[in-house]
């Protein structure tokens, strides 16, 4: 386990997850949104966009921790384990409104820097419809390379625990 990918659904989890398992591998943590977003959340540009993810697969190990689709499949290429919290849209959803609560006014850890934790509409939606629009793209690439990837399917927390109790 030296390349790792941590995807699911806003409030699923990833990033509490990638700097556990970051610590017990001894691996280094990358959080896509710090890098894809800019301060006062501005977007990347496309090309931008692939030359962070160009050089970020080409690193010797990391664990990476977002979705991004566009750029998934690439990141598969590289990567030999791959995490995917496949959890219902009424948890995560809980799950932001809870960090937003407890995160007021500022901005993650795991977040770019001017990026102060918010939750509007079009987050709320992205969310509620990431099992429909995002997920099918997830799980066919991630059908693709199984068998030459270790690939992680976790459906609740529970089930994610009882891995990380292995570790």
């Amino acid at each position: 386990m030296k390349k790792v990918l941590i995807l699911g659904c806003a409030g699923s989890g990833k990033s509490t997850f990638s700097k556990l398992l970051g610590q017990h591998k001894n691996l280094p943590v990358i959080h896509l949104d710090s890098l894809y977003w800019k301060p006062g959340w501005i977007e990347s540009t496309e090309d931008e966009w692939d030359k962070i993810i160009d050089e970020l697969i080409h690193e010797e190990e990391y664990v990476l921790d977002g979705n991004y689709t566009r750029t998934l499949k690439a990141r598969l290429e590289e990567a030999d384990t791959v995490f995917y919290f496949d959890y219902p849209r009424y948890l995560c959803l809980f799950r932001v409104i809870k960090r937003r609560i407890l995160n007021h006014g500022k901005t993650r850890v795991d977040m770019a820097k001017g990026c102060k934790e918010k939750l509007d509409s079009e987050f709320i939606k992205w969310i509620w419809n990431f099992n429909t629009v995002n997920r099918p793209k997830i799980i066919k690439l991630l059908d693709q390379v199984k068998g030459q990837k270790q690939v992680y399917i976790f459906n609740n927390p529970k089930e994610l625990e009882c891995y990380m109790k292995t570790l």
